[in-house]
């Protein structure tokens, strides 16, 4: 009789944890707002109407400049990982879309962000998609079945291509000319994400980088990179053109 009495009483017991555990409170879920404005150099990039500077001293404009943003991951101080599969395409003449906004984020203080700057092979091998990876949106390569990560076009008068124009259209993930980069930007004051209050991230792009280092570009022989040709060289340079510009609040 007792072990029947014991018996029960364990079950009324793993039932009433049960159904404890089904009306527990779910984890939050914060919203974090990323926001990318792009420079060059010090100087916020305007479309046709800026002229830069490149370490060579020659003259340029930017008429064009695009880029897709991926796979989003956000690091806690003990090693745990937020991660979103997500793509975005920025694009400088549309300001909505340097403005992300990541809505599942757990709470909790994070040390870093990093993310892919391209589409992964997977996504390549995907063929035509829809959102960010639409083909409408100018940055797929029927011929080569696969996604420009960076598209970058103006002119410059050293260039030797018709018209002094400048074409850098960047892109590949198969060895040895993946220019897929992942970067990783330390938070240095960390950012304490919350459910009541407004959590969000400013990261400076400067496109300056794109031709600056650790390769110097000269517009008057690299004024079209459009294949795997150089691609590498280009993709090297973009994979420090991004800062942390704010924290907030």
């Amino acid at each position: 009789m007792n072990r029947l009495i014991n018996t029960l009483a364990l079950s009324l017991y793993i039932a009433a944890l049960v159904a404890a555990m089904s009306f527990s409170k779910p984890v939050a879920k914060c919203k974090l707002s990323i926001q990318f404005k792009n420079y060059v150099g010090n100087e916020l990039l305007k479309l046709d109407s800026g002229a830069y500077k490149n370490e060579a001293g020659q003259l340029y404009t930017v008429s064009k400049f695009k880029y897709y943003i991926g796979h989003i991951q956000l690091k806690k101080a003990d090693g745990t990982e937020y991660v979103s599969k997500e793509y975005f395409l920025l694009n400088e003449d549309e300001e909505s879309t340097k403005q992300l906004t990541l809505s599942d984020v757990p709470p909790g203080d994070y040390k870093e962000i990093s993310f892919l700057l391209g589409v992964d092979s997977l996504s390549n091998c995907s063929g035509a998609q829809s959102g960010a990876l639409d083909p409408v949106n100018g940055m797929f390569w029927a011929w080569n079945t696969g996604y420009i990560f960076l598209k970058m076009e103006g002119s410059s008068p050293v260039s030797t291509s018709p018209g002094h124009f400048l074409e850098f259209h960047i892109g590949g993930y198969k060895e040895p000319n993946n220019c897929i980069r992942k970067i990783s930007l330390p938070l240095k004051a960390g950012i304490k994400i919350a459910e009541e209050k407004p959590n969000a991230l400013i990261i400076k792009t400067d496109i300056a980088e794109v031709f600056r280092s650790p390769v110097t570009v000269d517009f008057s022989k690299y004024s079209s990179v459009t294949d795997f040709h150089n691609a590498g060289m280009i993709a090297d340079n973009y994979s420090d053109m991004f800062s942390i510009l704010s924290v907030a609040p």
